[in-house]
């Protein structure tokens, strides 16, 4: 790559990738119901176009999961030859957004949302690759992949020599970064990966490998009928939810990553624009859409990436592997990657920080918690809008705070003084306090403290300043005297 300096570090970050990029890949083309050379051509494009681009300099394009359902129902609906045109169309509004530097929003996003979407994902990616990992056929929603793995446990359906590579190979993963000296030099998924490959072919076990054909028959560009579909209300909705939840997922997730490394922030207006023309590529190949993905974006990070030259390489590798040598690709159980997609899940929880963070920060558990609950019951776009609409009302409630105090002034007069932020949130607490006043005493309301005062509470101020003079002229018959 001219002009890209190669480390050591990217270079092995970029084989790291490369094999946690392969299986999803594949996984999300077969689960979006098309073929799986697609999903490989948008790795290669995500790898190559958007890592060229600048934007984010670590994390990872590719075809998401949290556009399967949407992409199995347009082509469903319209045919896999309209598929281009979606994502070409979808593309080029990303690119408008980014110059239109709407990009720089999504960079207030809650750190619990962060780690509850990290989490959500991991807990999504194990319940789904458990089953691929014992060569069992997986259930269609969620739910039914949570219901049914007690009976996975209890080997219904399960290849007992799938299993035994699909959890050697979490063992190696495990196990080999402790040889510090040795994981310096090679990686631990290329080495899991690479023995039971070896152990496959060695005793020929009966497991499910890779299967992949060749990548030209595969491209499908979009013909002039597909173009005209673009005239259908129906269409214009697919493309626009297209291009906001690959546009959202991209830039939540870069926010996630910059959190993980103390490298070059991402530049948000310009890794929109840097995804928008990626999807317009895939779109030219009629291939899937891609978004930033985060479990192959905090492989790069933990691998020790430094640069882009390890996406980039990583789609290098994928271009290489599935075009030049797909019978290569062949000997890889498909158990072996689902172990390393179930230790990258994993990875993806923060388990030693949720009894911590529960007993310090409640509210932020909450939010984790309820995070990562809904992208597990719904999706990834709608977890996030979740989590995120719960932290603002956390913070809002944290911060409107209203103290009250009561001193007795000259003349029998009550000066209260209320001081902060005073909102609908903290409306009933200021209402108590002040109900509990005396009636027949003069009141003289100080609200010189508070820093701000919303509609309802400026106008429940009110209503009780009138109410409390018609109250204390009622008890003492007088005539003057009101709140001042």
């Amino acid at each position: 790559m001219r002009g890209i300096p190669v480390s050591r570090a990217d270079f092995t970050a970029s084989l790291v990738v490369f094999l946690v990029a392969l299986p999803l890949c594949v996984g999300v083309a077969v689960a979006s119901g098309v073929p799986a050379e697609l999903g490989l051509i948008t790795g290669i494009v995500g790898g190559i176009v958007a890592g060229l681009l600048p934007g984010s300099s670590l994390q990872v394009s590719g075809p998401a999961a949290g556009l399967t359902v949407l992409v199995y129902e347009a082509v469903a609906l319209y045919g896999i030859g309209a598929l281009g045109v979606l994502v070409l169309t979808a593309g080029a509004l990303q690119v408008a957004l980014g110059v239109m530097r709407l990009g720089r929003w999504f960079r207030a996003v809650s750190v619990a949302v962060v780690h509850g979407m990290l989490a959500g994902i991991g807990l999504v990616l194990i319940s789904g690759q458990v089953y691929v990992l014992a060569d069992a056929t997986a259930p269609g929603s969620m739910g039914q992949k949570i219901a049914g793995l007690p009976g996975l446990l209890l080997g219904k359906g399960v290849s007992g020599p799938a299993v035994a590579l699909g959890v050697g190979t979490v063992v190696v993963l495990t196990l080999w970064p402790k040889w510090r000296r040795a994981a310096r030099v090679v990686p631990a998924p290329l080495v899991a990966v690479g023995l039971a490959a070896g152990a496959t072919a060695v005793f020929g076990l009966p497991v499910r490998r890779l299967e992949v054909n060749g990548l030209l028959d595969a491209v499908q560009p979009p013909g002039i009928a597909d173009w005209a579909r673009l005239l259908e209300a129906g269409v214009l909705g697919t493309v626009l939810a297209f291009a906001l939840i690959a546009s959202a997922e991209s830039l939540f997730s870069a926010a996630a990553v910059d959190r993980l490394h103390n490298g070059k922030r991402t530049d948000y207006d310009k890794e929109l624009i840097a995804q928008g023309a990626g999807n317009a590529v895939c779109g030219v190949l009629g291939a899937l859409p891609m978004t930033a993905v985060i479990v192959r974006s905090v492989a790069n990070v933990q691998a020790g990436a430094r640069t882009k030259a390890s996406r980039i390489l990583h789609g290098v590798w994928l271009l290489l592997f599935a075009a030049a040598l797909p019978i290569a690709l062949g000997i890889i159980p498909v158990a072996a990657l689902a172990g390393v997609l179930v230790h990258a899940g994993y990875k993806l929880i923060p388990v030693r920080t949720l009894v911590p963070l529960w007993r310090e920060h409640r509210g932020e558990a909450v939010v984790l918690a309820v995070t990562a609950g809904t992208i597990v019951a719904t999706s990834l776009f709608e977890g996030v809008v979740v989590g995120l609409v719960l932290a603002v009302a956390k913070t809002a409630w944290d911060i409107s705070h209203v103290h009250v105090e009561v001193e007795e002034g000259v003349g029998g007069v009550l000066r209260v003084r209320v001081a902060g932020n005073a909102t609908f949130l903290r409306l009933p607490k200021l209402l108590d306090a002040l109900d509990a006043l005396p009636r027949d005493r003069v009141v003289e309301l100080d609200l010189a403290g508070l820093r701000h005062t919303d509609h309802a509470c400026a106008a429940a101020l009110e209503g009780w300043a009138e109410s409390h003079e018609a109250r204390r002229d009622q008890e003492t018959g007088a005539v003057s005297g009101s709140p001042r």
